[in-house]
């Protein structure tokens, strides 16, 4: 700690001497536990940004509701299977056999079945792990999970899933009269308020991850079509340590020489600064630009002028602000402003420029101040270059560096690409969501497959009732259907504020976000409603389109 701390503070004595005394800057260890979710700190010297702990939740809620929508579909599918095993329950307790006996069987019926789930699912993860991880840009392995807490943990989530799933079937299999199974009088309930819970849980949980995806989607859709404040399509930023004014005036004469290549300009971080307003202290940070940045990036000039060769001035205190620094100084006018900064320079705003996003488009605009500095070093050159020329105009980019800068990597972005990479882990978050709405909408449509099952085997002689006096296969599936479409319609009145509450959440950090809209809630319980009425469907046309004889000869 005592080299690091002298390290730092010999950091510190070199950024002051360059940015001013009246820097503050504050060095502290991180615990490594912290390093890949906190995000305390920005990435450099080549690691990567840390990823947001709201993302682990993430896909932990997906996963723990895809679990809950299995084991609620598997407790439907074995209740609806259950008229089927009725004699052979019957059968058994004629014989002797106790409750306490067919609770062990059923139980370990479902414990096998979770078994063969379980095993299933290494070999599936296994399989998939490579495309999870193209996805999400990790390198994850099944080795990981070779851990003694987790392995105690999987065997708990085991038991716990074997015993959520098959507890209830059990317990209601187990329950049934002998007698009335053996004479077929056994009659289900018509309003089983429990599965009918069940899949109105599971409805909601799909309609939550699908409204979560939509938002996702939608956000990150806004991001990459919203104004940006510049042009960023065909331009070509150079990167060079300490670029010098005479070694960019080369550069640029290089470059200018090739039609493909229309204007060049260059810029460099300048620092961090304050000034005072009203007795508040208001941090900006300061870009070092030259007459020619704002039409190379079509940036707009709101008021005032631009730095120009005709005022010698321009180069020694005059700068330009953008609309974030003039809202944070309260100024109506700005234009011919002078003011000072915390280190004793007196600065006039001779331009206000529109508001653009630096390098990234999920970080909120700061008050920025441009100035003139030929004397100072840079680190960028930007080249417009002529559409469709990239291939070209890149080649003569870097025979014109490797001319200047022999020994010097060549390194460079095409600007919008940079931007685009900004949006990286929304790219990815959204194919995340994306795929995770549609495993929990197909899983709760086989509930609701199981379900529509359960009701034709209750309904079955009312079917053949029907037909008989007349009824048409189209009129029975409307009335097995719309009791179906009740439960949903629930289930998605009740998603909607808490997909609404957590998504407002997620996007409150968000400079710029998508406007939730009815339109979205809308969509999804639409979406919903239809692979729900399309999955009960089947089920119904199938047991409408029964021969009546099949389910009153008995009669």
């Amino acid at each position: 700690q005592q080299i690091f701390e002298e390290e730092a503070n010999g950091i510190l004595t070199n950024v002051r001497s360059m940015f001013g005394a009246s820097v503050v800057f504050q060095h502290q260890l991180q615990p490594i536990y912290d390093i890949h979710l906190s995000e305390d700190f920005s990435a450099n010297e080549g690691l990567t940004e840390p990823s947001k702990q709201s993302y682990s939740y993430i896909l932990l809620g997906i996963a723990l509701f895809i679990l809950l929508i299995a084991s609620f579909n598997f407790i439907n599918l074995m209740i609806a299977q259950s008229m089927r095993r009725s004699k052979e329950i019957g059968i058994r307790k004629v014989i002797g056999a106790q409750r306490s006996e067919l609770l062990k069987q059923f139980l370990g019926e479902s414990f096998l079945l979770c078994s063969v789930a379980f095993v299933l699912a290494l070999i599936i993860v296994q399989l998939i792990v490579p495309v999870f991880n193209d996805m999400v840009n990790k390198n994850l392995a099944l080795s990981y999970l070779l851990d003694a807490k987790l392995i105690t943990g999987y065997l708990l989530l085991f038991l716990l899933t074997g015993i959520i799933s098959g507890f209830y079937p059990a317990f209601v299999l187990s329950g049934y009269s002998p007698l009335q199974t053996l004479q077929k009088r056994l009659q289900m309930t018509s309003n089983n308020y429990f599965q009918r819970t069940l899949v109105i849980m599971q409805f909601t949980l799909a309609t939550m991850t699908t409204l979560a995806a939509i938002i996702v989607y939608q956000q990150f859709n806004y991001l990459t079509t919203m104004d940006w404040g510049l042009n960023s399509k065909n331009i070509i930023a150079i990167y060079k340590n300490e670029l010098k004014q005479g070694e960019y005036e080369f550069m640029r004469e290089e470059l200018l020489k090739h039609g493909t290549i229309h204007t060049v300009t260059h810029s460099g971080w300048g620092g961090m600064s304050s000034w005072k307003v009203n007795g508040e202290t208001k941090p900006f940070s300061q870009e070092k630009i030259d007459e020619n940045y704002l039409s190379v990036l079509s940036i707009p000039l709101l008021s005032g002028r631009n730095f120009s060769p005709d005022f010698p001035s321009d180069s020694s205190n005059a700068v330009l602000v953008n609309e974030s620094f003039v809202k944070a100084a309260g100024w109506s006018d700005p234009v011919g402003v002078e003011f000072t900064t915390d280190d004793g320079k007196k600065l006039r705003v001779i331009g206000v420029i529109g508001d653009y996003y630096i390098g990234s488009l999920v970080q909120k605009i700061e008050p920025y101040v441009f100035k003139m500095a030929p004397e100072k070093s840079y680190d960028r050159i930007y080249a417009k270059i002529e559409p469709g020329s990239e291939s070209s105009s890149l080649k003569k980019i870097e025979l014109a560096f490797k001319k200047e800068f022999p020994l010097l990597p060549f390194r460079y972005d095409f600007l919008e690409d940079k931007y685009l990479q900004s949006l990286a882990n929304e790219a990815r978050w959204k194919r995340v969501m994306v795929t995770g709405a549609g495993l929990t909408i197909f899983i709760s449509c086989i509930g609701m497959f199981g379900l529509a099952l359960l009701t034709a085997e209750k309904r079955f002689k009312e079917i053949g009732i029907r037909k008989v006096l007349g009824a048409s296969v189209s009129s029975i599936v409307v009335t097995l259907s719309k009791d179906f479409l009740k439960i949903i319609v629930v289930a998605i009145i009740i998603a909607i504020p808490v997909a609404y509450y957590f998504g407002n959440q997620w996007l409150e950090s968000y400079p710029e976000k998508v406007e939730m809209n009815a339109m979205m809630f809308v969509g999804a319980g639409s979406l919903i409603l239809l692979l729900a009425f399309l999955t009960m469907s089947y089920q119904s046309v199938k047991a409408a389109s029964m021969n009546p004889v099949n389910s009153l000869k008995l009669e």
